[in-house]
């Protein structure tokens, strides 16, 4: 069958019966006759004449061809240009006297966190030392850091679930009012925690701590204005709404005072409403009063127009409910009763570096899996300490890593980290029991019992501890048989 579809293509080409009975008595494919130079077309009995008219039909041809699909395969896998990206070091450079103790550790054999190094040099800093009392001191602190490292094949996630677990079983289950401000109820306790490892998209009751810059955190006028751009404002939280069924229009009673606290104008709310497209073109402002008439005789279109203006929102941010001033020290402090840090965080005055908020998703979409790794930790730690629960914090990064550490946020549970494991016994153990069973035997699942779950299921030591390394005993031999 080859062979006839190589004569048919050699036919199609214009090659002679007698050339082609030639060329099929060396070569099987119309490949093999393209691939040939002259010289071997003449090894193979063509005569020279033959074998250059074969080449100008079969090889030249084929030769144009792989080189526009070589050409245009060069295009299709041309690389694309290499995006060079400008890495900020954000890293504070070096004292005199932190490089001074990187050199004498280097020089002892000993390595110890910049972060020790930097506490050692702030307190020693300015003080009259020998050079061996400060060796002494990097000594000690040495030995503190290599008694605290861990030990090899540590059980650190069942310490940690451990060290978490038992105090949460004295956590109360209420919602209790946040710092002092009676206004804002904020989840905390069991609940909080719950909704931490959880990694809820959007808290029971998420709040805001809105700073404001330094050069006017002081100042009450200000940080109140602030908290009036951000607060959500309606028009029944300024104005009275009448319907006038007579002549067919509502009429809105602004409160004077209340426009003044919230730094808002009639031309304001006039802009606010007639944005609604059931508003459009029937705003109207008439002696400082705004009316709102119906373009047509009707009962049903007067109440669609009473229920747009009651919900039309004049000022604020969306999710942000309330907001609330609270003096802390020398400064006023905003706190919210919703979240939303992307707005907030653009607004004018607002401190970004400080500015935070209780919803892990809403940090890690504004500002990254790192920040949102940091706000798990801070909210756990808080939420343990308000309980007058005492958590070694390194136990609570273990939790964050474990949740971050694929550059998302998950959950610990069957729907996030626990669901995922490689074990099918390890699964199978959390949760649903029947349906990994199931699902492992459909698809010949394999466990190779790596974990400490299912190496418990099975009834066999764990890969942990002593469990995790092979002792073997060698006996020493006798003298007398070594010589």
């Amino acid at each position: 069958m080859a062979r006839k579809d190589t004569q048919n293509a050699l036919r199609r080409r214009g090659v002679s019966d007698a050339v082609i009975e030639k060329l099929l008595s060396s070569y099987s494919t119309i490949g093999d006759v393209s691939a040939a130079s002259v010289e071997e077309l003449i090894n193979a009995g063509l005569t020279s004449e033959e074998a250059a008219d074969v080449s100008a039909k079969v090889g030249k041809t084929t030769t144009k061809r792989e080189t526009k699909k070589s050409s245009s395969k060069k295009q299709q896998e041309a690389p694309a240009e290499k995006i060079h990206y400008n890495l900020v070091d954000k890293s504070r450079a070096h004292t005199e006297l932190e490089e001074k103790l990187l050199t004498m550790l280097e020089e002892n054999d000993m390595t110890l966190p910049m972060r020790v190094i930097s506490n050692i040099a702030s307190r020693i800093e300015g003080i009259i030392i020998p050079e061996e009392k400060i060796l002494e001191v990097l000594k000690k602190s040495y030995d503190r850091y290599r008694e605290h490292q861990m030990d090899a094949n540590e059980s650190a996630g069942i310490l940690a679930a451990q060290s978490i677990g038992e105090p949460g079983t004295q956590m109360t289950m209420r919602t209790f009012h946040y710092a002092g401000v009676a206004e804002i109820n904020v989840t905390l306790g069991l609940p909080r925690l719950i909704e931490i490892v959880d990694a809820r998209r959007v808290p029971s009751t998420p709040m805001m701590e809105v700073h404001i810059e330094p050069a006017y955190m002081g100042d009450v006028d200000i940080v109140r204005k602030v908290a009036s751009k951000i607060e959500k404002t309606t028009l029944l939280d300024i104005a009275d709404i009448e319907t006038d069924i007579a002549n067919m229009k509502v009429v809105v009673h602004l409160d004077p005072v209340k426009l003044e606290q919230k730094d808002i104008t009639i031309q304001q709310i006039q802009e606010k409403l007639s944005k609604d497209r059931r508003l459009r073109g029937l705003v109207t402002v008439e002696d400082g009063q705004v009316v709102i008439s119906s373009d047509e005789p009707s009962f049903k279109k007067l109440q669609a127009i009473v229920q747009a203006s009651r919900d039309a929102v004049i000022q604020g941010l969306d999710g942000i409910e309330r907001a609330i001033l609270r003096k802390q020290g020398n400064e006023y402090v905003i706190y919210t009763a919703g979240s939303n840090l992307r707005e907030v965080l653009n607004e004018d005055k607002v401190d970004k570096t400080r500015t935070t908020t209780n919803s892990i998703q809403e940090i890690y979409d504004v500002l990254g899996v790192e920040a949102a790794r940091n706000s798990i930790i801070n909210e756990a730690s808080r939420t343990l300490e308000e309980q007058g629960l005492s958590v070694d914090i390194r136990h609570i990064m273990l939790v964050a890593d474990l949740m971050t550490n694929d550059g998302d946020v998950k959950a610990i549970g069957r729907h996030g980290i626990s669901g995922r494991k490689s074990s099918v016994l390890a699964r199978a153990a959390f949760e649903i029991t029947a349906t990994h069973l199931l699902h492992a035997a459909l698809t010949g699942e394999v466990d190779y019992l790596d974990g400490v779950a299912e190496n418990i299921i099975v009834g066999q030591p764990v890969t942990l501890g002593t469990g995790a390394v092979n002792l073997i005993y060698s006996p020493k031999r006798p003298k007398e048989a070594q010589e």
